[in-house]
């Protein structure tokens, strides 16, 4: 049998290929994760290691012990991702724990964006072992979402590594597409949602100029951020910027940059990055711990606010500055429209963002 000289170079340029494609490390990086999280939960339940679970209470040990075991269940579902494939039994338990497991430690991130205004704030961390636990679960719901999207691909046909319909293994090095900008229907969307912030942040400047607002005063709001602020804290607002208003800002930025081309390319005044191609998980992956940790917590609040209203809950109690059940419950609805509508638009823009710049396999 005679193989031609251009069917030998074409299998070996294939195998170069196929030789030069990096790994996909998520299902290995998802069950060293599990194991040392599990580990790290059986410590802290033995030793009685105090992990807040709300403003005034902690994790029981047992809580401990039921996420330890989901740890580990996780780590044996990215063992068996890569080899439940070829068996129909197989494929749909992989599938079904993936998909139980995935919202199980995504709802560990919820508590990222309250972390991130703290330490923003320069209040430091409130505690150690509750920014250890929120940042190890939102980790562990993002290799093993990587998991799952890997998994889909392949039982689709597609590359695993690029979600193309190349023919072989994929590999070499990514092709990127070209700077682009959202399209119309998407930066509209966004913008809609981004409208949210507006009654709490306009609420909140309010009070830090003095004036009053849903039974609230200005001097008694200022008084408040005087004696539990932080030193960047008071400063912030002695120039009439709340310190939550500003992370707002920086969520409002990442935002506008999901959406057009300087969000994909280092623009002039980014000196000496001008010009560069921004690493795609750069923006993302902030968009969508943040975007997905907002989205149901502000969500959850726009639901409570109301049935509060109504007595279908019970009623939200004054605390703090608010003298007022009504102006209370406003202002956790203000709440909600700020957290779930920049959480949403995040969301959409990071949606868009990831399909505009999703590379494929070079050299195929």
């Amino acid at each position: 049998m005679t193989v031609s000289a251009n069917s030998s170079g074409t299998t070996r340029a294939r195998r170069g290929t196929a030789a030069r494609r990096p790994p996909d490390r998520a299902p290995f990086a998802a069950q060293v994760w599990g194991v040392l999280y599990a580990l790290l939960l059986v410590g802290w339940a033995a030793t009685g290691t105090a992990v807040p679970l709300t403003a005034h209470t902690h994790q029981p040990a047992a809580l401990h012990l039921a996420q330890a075991t989901l740890a580990v269940l996780a780590a044996v579902a990215c063992w068996a991702a890569a080899s439940a494939h070829r068996v129909r039994s197989g494929r749909d338990v992989v599938g079904v724990s993936l998909a139980l497991l995935i919202p199980a430690f995504a709802w560990g991130a919820i508590g990222l964006p309250m972390h991130f205004v703290t330490l923003v704030s320069g209040a430091g961390v409130e505690s150690a072992t509750g920014l250890a636990h929120t940042v190890l679960s939102t980790c562990g719901a993002g290799l093993l979402l990587r998991v799952a999207v890997a998994r889909r691909r392949r039982l689709r046909g597609r590359c695993a590594r690029c979600g193309g319909e190349h023919q072989g293994r994929g590999g070499g090095t990514w092709v990127h597409p070209p700077a682009s900008t959202a399209s119309a229907r998407t930066r509209a969307t966004a913008y809609v949602l981004m409208c949210g912030l507006l009654p709490w942040a306009v609420v909140k400047t309010v009070w830090l100029f003095g004036g009053d607002a849903l039974g609230v005063s200005g001097e008694a709001w200022q008084h408040d951020v005087e004696a539990q602020g932080t030193g960047a804290a008071r400063f912030l607002a002695s120039l009439g910027i709340d310190v939550t208003v500003l992370a707002a800002l920086l969520g409002v930025f990442l935002l506008t940059g999901l959406m057009y081309r300087w969000g994909q390319v280092f623009p002039r005044w980014t000196w000496p990055l001008a010009g560069r191609r921004v690493p795609r998980l750069l923006p993302l992956i902030p968009a969508w711990l943040t975007g997905g940790a907002l989205t149901a917590y502000g969500t959850g609040l726009l639901v409570y606010a109301p049935l509060s209203a109504v007595g279908v809950v019970p009623a939200v109690e004054p605390v703090g500055v608010f003298t007022t059940v009504s102006g209370m419950t406003w202002m956790v609805a203000f709440g909600g429209l700020c957290f779930a509508g920049l959480g949403g638009g995040l969301l959409v823009a990071a949606r868009s963002y990831a399909a505009r710049t999703r590379p494929v396999c070079g050299g195929v």
